[in-house]
This record gives C-alpha cells, structure tokens and sequence, in this order.
C-alpha cells in the first residue's frame, strides 16, 4: 500500500513537472523566434547599410574626381590670368579717368614748352596702357567660358558631396537600427537561454521522478509475481493435501468401511468417482 501510494505521488509529481517543463520549452521557443525575428531585422539593417555605402562610395568618387576636374580647369584660369596680366594694372574707368585728367590740364593750364611735352608723354602713356588693357579684356572670352566651366563643373562636385552627406547619414541611421536590433537579440536570447536552464532543470527532475516510478511500479509487479506465486503454492499444496485425502478416503471405500456424505463429496472433488 506504502509503495502504490509512493507511485501514485511520483506519477503526479512526474506529471507537473512534464507541464512545467513543457510550458518553460514553450517560452524559450517563443523567445527564440523573437531572437531570430530581431537578427533578421538586424541583417535588413546591414544590407540597407551596406548598399547606401556603396552608394556613398560611387557618389565620392564622382565629386573627387569632378572636383579634381575643377581644380585643373581653376588652374587654366590662374594661368590664362597670368599670361593676360589682368591682375595688375588698373581697370578702364581708372586708365580712362586720370586720361580725362590730363587732358583737361593741357586744355586749363599754362605750361612751359617742356612741361606740355611731358604732359603729352603722360597722356600717350596712360592711351597705350588703355589699348593695351582693353585688348587683353577683349581676349578673356575664353578665360571666361573656362571659368564658367570649371564652376559647373564644381557645383556638379558639390551636389555629389550632399548626395554623400545625405546617404552618409541614412546609412548611419541603418546602422545604428541594426546594432539597436544586435542588442535586443542578444537580451532576449539571454532569456531564451534562462528558459532553456529552466526546461532542463524540470525536464531533467521530471525524468528523474520517473525513473523512481518506474522502479517503483517495477517493484509492484515484482511483488504482485510474488504474491500470485505464494497464492499458486498454497492452491498447488491445498490440491496435494486433498488428493492425498481423497485417496486415504478411496482406501477406506474399498476396504469396505461406511462412507459419510462429506467423504463422498471429497471424492467426488478429487475426481475418484
């Protein structure tokens, strides 16, 4: 009786804690695919990352080389500047000014034969600076177009360079996003794995309570052999003690003494007559 009842209480025990262990398998399983719903979510950042930077990468080298394109076209201008001398000198409305100047002291003065030859001198030089000047500005068409060129060229370079800003900027957000989603994956695979000691930790008490019931109902069957085996040689020694009866009765019968009712019906029970 102590052993059935010991069983029965195994069996119950064993029982909750294969619940127990199967709803902590049921948790874990829900956080693993949390786990792997977070790293795939982290992977889209990552390629979304990726592919902005190699978008970066093209739109860096377009700007650096159109800015080198604009530096050397920068150059030719620095170099057709030198070559017209347009960065010394005065400008026309000056030259055409202090010519102006001079002339209207020739015209209002009084001079000497030799301060109206230098004055002269003056003025000649101040026109064949002017000719000179205006000549040079007359060739800067093609300084200018150069020029126009090379800023075209570099607002091209510099639209590049935003475009570099912008995907820079939304590639960086992708990655953050993805280390954000690499974090959670790892909190909640922390858990994950805290379920999984709790499953095993159940599991392994589970088994454990059924390998006592087993043992437990093993001895059971043991003992009910036992005692059908008992039962058997008690039935086996009551048939040998009636036969054995039964014949000393049958001797009697054919020795010709009186046989009461309840011998005969021994007899009859061991199958004598």
């Amino acid at each position: 009786g102590k052993l059935i009842k010991l069983a029965g209480k195994l069996r119950d025990r064993r029982n909750e804690l294969n619940q127990a262990a199967s709803e902590r398998a049921s948790r874990r399983d829900e956080l693993n695919a949390k786990t792997r719903e977070q790293v795939d979510l982290a992977q889209e950042h990552r390629e979304k990352r990726d592919e902005l930077n190699e978008k970066v990468q093209e739109h860096k080298q377009q700007r650096n080389e159109l800015n080198a394109k604009a530096n050397e076209l920068f150059d030719e201008v620095d170099d057709m500047k030198g070559d017209l001398d347009l960065d010394e000198g005065k400008d026309l409305d000056t030259l055409e000014s202090e010519i102006e100047d001079l002339e209207f002291r020739q015209q209002t003065e009084v001079l000497s034969a030799e301060d109206e030859r230098e004055l002269i001198e003056k003025i000649e030089d101040k026109r064949e600076q002017y000719r000179k000047r205006q000549d040079a500005l007359e060739d800067t068409e093609g300084l200018e177009e150069v020029k126009a060129e090379a800023e075209e060229v570099r607002a091209e370079a510099s639209e590049h360079h935003e475009k570099v800003t912008e995907l820079a900027d939304e590639a960086q957000e992708h990655h953050n996003e993805m280390i954000s989603a690499y974090r959670e994956a790892d909190d909640v695979r922390d858990d994950a794995d805290e379920w999984h000691e709790k499953f095993v930790e159940a599991q392994e008490a589970a088994d454990r309570h059924h390998e006592d019931f087993v043992r437990v109902q093993k001895r059971l069957r043991e003992m009910d052999k036992e005692e059908e085996q008992e039962r058997k040689s008690e039935r086996d020694q009551r048939r040998e003690e009636a036969e054995e009866e039964a014949d000393e009765i049958y001797q009697q019968f054919l020795d010709g003494e009186t046989l009461d009712t309840e011998d005969l019906m021994k007899l009859q029970k061991a199958g004598k007559l």
